[in-house]
């Protein structure tokens, strides 16, 4: 999964250092002439701080880290800043690409306490560095471009607490409500999934109830406890809705996905599923099993596995 999302971020970065490479080349070979003067560099960053786009603090540090003018902002100076040593930040600790331009990984910034970045440009004189001009930016005024991460389908298993997994075997399964009237309920979770619009749900096998989502009303989850469960009449609270042609999850793997999540909940008294996610959209489950392991898959990698793969992993 990790590869996935960072290569993702990856892409947005070399989207973000494309916009300001130039500008910030630029202004660099401005601020040479400016050297070790406070208040020309002051004024070369002031007059330049329009053409950094998106950009909230402008300074310029020497080689060691040591800042070289006040901190040039679109609400003015911050004069208190001449001098700083900002030499301790992760930033200055990266490796400067050859072409003396760097955007530096994402921080929670010492001052506002909001993820940030800061992109750092080399000031050379015939081949000597001088410095560096740096620009701070706040991740809320940046562009992103359009698009979201896609979260991936492969499997993945989480461990979870250590103290629960560390006492797994002290442990036996204690048949809920749920469990003594299993075959209504899954039956009232299909028809909920399958006829009645909901798209995501999570069933909680240990502590009799179900929490729904609805297409028509996304942002707002419905709990469903031991009785609404055991009632088939709960259904007519909410009107038919034609099953999503987009779903992912083809609607006749509903029944026996939850009769797998079934037989999961009952395959062994010690390692056994405590409660199970669902999105049709997504086409996406998630398990949790006594031992606080989880594990994340696709419908159709889920119903492929046997028993004896989960009775060999779930510890």
């Amino acid at each position: 999964m990790s590869n996935t999302w960072k290569e993702h971020i990856y892409r947005k970065r070399e989207e973000l250092a494309g916009i300001l490479h130039v500008p910030m080349a630029s202004l660099a070979q401005a601020c040479l002439a400016s050297m070790g003067d406070r208040e020309r560099l002051n004024a070369t960053l002031n007059a330049g701080l329009a053409d950094i786009p998106h950009c909230g603090h402008l300074y310029v540090l020497d080689g060691a880290g040591i800042q070289l003018c006040d901190t040039v902002t679109i609400e003015g100076l911050i004069s208190e800043d001449f001098r700083r040593d900002l030499s301790d930040r992760p930033y200055l600790k990266e490796a400067m690409p050859p072409w003396g331009f760097l955007l530096s990984d994402a921080y929670v910034s010492p001052s506002t306490q909001h993820p940030s970045l800061t992109a750092l440009h080399v000031i050379r004189s015939e081949g000597t560095r001088l410095g560096y001009l740096a620009a701070d930016f706040d991740l809320r005024d940046l562009p992103v471009a359009p698009g979201f991460y896609d979260e991936p389908a492969d499997w993945q298993q989480i461990k979870g607490d250590p103290s629960i997994r560390g006492t797994v075997f002290q442990q036996c399964r204690v048949e809920s409500p749920l469990d003594l009237n299993m075959a209504q309920a899954l039956s009232i979770v299909e028809e909920l999934l399958t006829e009645r619009g909901v798209f995501q749900g999570v069933v909680h096998f240990s502590s009799s109830r179900a929490i729904v989502w609805f297409a028509e009303d996304p942002f707002r989850y419905r709990m469903l406890d031991q009785e609404a469960l055991g009632d088939p009449d709960i259904c007519l609270a909410y009107p038919r809705v034609p099953y999503p042609a987009d779903a992912l999850m083809p609607q006749a793997t509903v029944r026996p996905i939850l009769e797998r999540m079934r037989d999961l909940r009952w395959a062994d008294e010690t390692f056994y599923l405590r409660s199970a996610f669902i999105n049709v959209y997504t086409g996406m489950l998630s398990l949790t099993f006594s031992c606080d392991g989880s594990h994340y898959m696709s419908y159709d990698e889920f119903l492929r596995k046997d028993m004896s793969f989960w009775l060999g992993i779930a510890a």
